[in-house]
């Protein structure tokens, strides 16, 4: 009983079969991959085959699947019990790590996802400024909140249009849409509308168009505009919060956002989120202040049990610059095949995220990412898993290299794209 066995199974009784939508293999095409087990970089699969993993449950498998301590830490907070819906001594405990670690944030609100921490920062960032307007950038994901499923609209200054069936057209019209490393367009919605925006929010990094980079000044300038105009940075790094360092991204650059939101690494596999900012911001949640937020798993102990151990194993090990090597290896290995066999494709790479391109130009943003072949890389997605290597079924997807990867890994990454 394979892959497409339980897939026709779900569908009858999961919408289109899964429980997220990229899982689906729309974007490429074929049958879903059903997992049975994972170690290490490695996954085996109902197929009866064996995978290098470089999906890594989409990044919060930064030690690799099933690290020892990290289950062993997950079971014995299993057995003292899963939930109590009431304060436990590890909650306090996990939040003065995540202080520590990151300088921006004076207090943490842990909730159960990043889609949760997005939702709870932008009603912070309204309830602090008292204003309802929010930016945000076209390609950037930040959950599936009505507010953050828009599309850019017709102008700047039109507001967004809703990307989404059951998105509110007076949701979207709250929302600006600039294009994504684009500082100027962000600056012209700020002089027409910077009385009204409470908030802008950005990946710092941008994942879900493949991986981005901020052009230089970029994250700077956002910084110095909302400062100006009285509104709130937010720098969503449910992606890179400890993911190319042990701290956030922006402690990592030396930009000081006003909220963080966190996710991903920091549950350790385990569902987590967390809402990070300085004091007078955070102090406006309930019951504090009157910001209401609330969650009945909120800093379960399991996951948080889970993420402490995480972030204290990367913290001991720095299993960083052995990423970014590894990073650098792959990238140069894809950029060499690429020239050798004339394709149109090169591939975008910081520390262990990475993103092979199906277009010879560098991708700035959303626009730049669209105009990639999406064909050849269905292609080669296929291609790379029948060599035995799983990686994100999406070209706007990014790609993780964990601590748990090996220079062979990497190098059959390279041979089985050699073949292509």
């Amino acid at each position: 009983m394979g892959s497409k066995y339980w897939f026709d199974r779900a569908k009858q009784v999961i919408p289109g079969g899964v429980n997220s939508p990229v899982r689906a293999f729309n974007a490429v095409g074929g049958t879903p991959v059903y997992f049975k087990s994972g170690k290490g970089a490695k996954v085996q699969t109902e197929d009866g085959t064996e995978l290098i993993d470089f999906c890594g449950s989409w990044g919060p498998l930064i030690l690799g699947h099933a690290r020892d301590e990290v289950v062993e830490a997950v079971s014995e907070a299993a057995a003292n019990g899963l939930s109590f819906g009431a304060n436990t001594a590890k909650e306090a405990e996990f939040a003065e790590l995540i202080c520590g670690c990151v300088p921006s944030i004076d207090m943490v609100r842990l909730v159960s996802s990043g889609t949760e921490a997005v939702m709870t920062a932008v009603r912070l960032a309204r309830g602090f400024t008292g204003r309802q307007k929010i930016i945000k950038f076209n390609g950037c994901y930040h959950g599936h909140t009505d507010y953050m499923l828009v599309a850019s609209g017709s102008g700047l200054l039109t507001g967004g249009i809703s990307s989404s069936a059951g998105v509110s057209p007076s949701a979207a019209a709250e929302v600006f849409v600039a294009p994504y490393n684009d500082l100027n367009a962000v600056q012209e919605i700020l002089r027409a509308n910077g009385d009204e925006t409470a908030a802008v929010i950005v990946e710092p990094i941008a994942g879900n168009m493949g991986l981005v980079e901020p052009a230089e000044g970029f994250l700077e300038g956002l910084r110095a505009a909302t400062a100006e105009c009285g509104a709130l940075l937010i720098f969503d790094e449910v992606i890179t919060g400890f993911r190319l360092g042990p701290t956030t991204f922006s402690t990592l650059c030396g930009i000081t956002p006003d909220i963080t939101t966190l996710g991903k690494i920091i549950g350790g596999g385990m569902p987590i989120g967390a809402i990070g900012g300085r004091r007078e911001v955070m102090e406006k949640l309930a019951p504090l202040g009157p910001v209401y937020q609330a969650g009945t798993l909120s800093g379960n102990p399991v996951a948080v049990s889970a993420g402490m151990k995480t972030l204290q194993l990367l913290r001991d090990e720095n299993p960083y610059p052995c990423m970014a090597e590894l990073g650098k290896r792959l990238a140069n290995g894809v950029d060499r095949v690429a020239a050798e066999k004339e394709l149109a494709l090169h591939c975008a790479q910081t520390g262990g995220l990475f993103t092979p391109f199906f277009r010879k130009e560098p991708v700035c943003n959303l626009d730049d990412s669209k105009a990639c072949d999406a064909e050849a890389h269905a292609r080669f997605f296929h291609h790379m898993l029948d060599h035995g290597i799983y990686t994100a079924p999406s070209s706007f997807e990014v790609s993780f290299i964990s601590a748990a990867h090996t220079e062979a890994d990497i190098d059959e990454y390279i041979q089985a794209l050699e073949t292509l």
